[in-house]
């Protein structure tokens, strides 16, 4: 019985994913973030569930980079779709559409690239034995909460100010698309919140980056959180350079 528990707590994380997709295609951008979040938490727990009670497999390692990808590869990926086709039809970005001339109805369809690109980021992890205490590349969960928590806060500031949000926020996701791409399969060194002891000397880019997040979340709110990645990024690619 016990073996099915970890498995059981992927197929939660897969679950949740999908309904994530499902808010984010119906334009509720904080079900879509929200159910990311629940994702997440199963995913931390699957694991950890597996190494508790000894009884980890290939099926299960399979089975948690499908739902990693269903969950913070094609949920974001839907999340960005659906803001980008409001962003166009919008009359503060009509002038942009215009711009784009006949393809700009089809420039949403590139926010799909960020799901293919976490699907290669999950299977060279599989295969990459180096990301033991650490990790190569942005790891997927960070990438579909910092794209959640952007389209919340964006979202959020188009419906507060109607059709105001400045033109060139299309332009800014449309260019963070390939930036995050790349982060997602780049051989940068991420450090991960995992702590061998809790002395500061090997800690402390890990402690700068935890006392720092409280007041971005305090500041920003949920963009706050889009920031904290942003800053996850920054610090790991300095710390990658020492």
């Amino acid at each position: 019985m016990k073996k099915h528990i970890p498995n059981t707590i992927t197929c939660l994380n897969l679950v949740s994913g999908c309904i994530a997709t499902y808010w984010a295609f119906q334009t509720q951008y904080d079900l879509a973030l929200l159910f990311i979040v629940i994702g997440a938490v199963f995913d931390f727990f699957d694991g950890m569930s597996a190494r508790l009670l000894g009884v980890s497999s290939p099926i299960g390692k399979e089975l948690d980079s499908l739902a990693d990808d269903i969950t913070f590869g094609f949920a974001p990926s839907a999340m960005v779709f659906s803001f980008l086709k409001t962003l166009l039809s919008s009359s503060s970005t009509a002038a942009s559409a215009v711009a784009l001339s006949t393809v700009y109805s089809y420039v949403p369809y590139l926010a799909f690239v960020i799901a293919a690109f976490s699907a290669l980021r999950l299977a060279k992890f599989n295969l990459d034995e180096r990301q033991a205490l650490g990790f190569i590349g942005l790891p997927t969960p960070a990438n579909a909460l910092f794209w959640g928590a952007l389209i919340v806060s964006l979202h959020t500031r188009l419906m507060f100010e109607p059709y105001r949000l400045p033109d060139y926020w299309l332009y800014i996701v449309l260019v963070l698309i390939p930036v995050s791409c790349y982060l997602l399969v780049s051989e940068i060194p991420m450090f991960a919140l995992k702590f061998k002891h809790w002395g500061w000397h090997d800690n402390q880019v890990k402690y700068v980056f935890v006392l720092t997040c409280i007041p971005l979340l305090l500041w920003l709110g949920v963009a706050g959180i889009a920031a904290i990645i942003a800053w996850y990024i920054v610090l790991s690619t300095i710390n990658s350079r020492r």
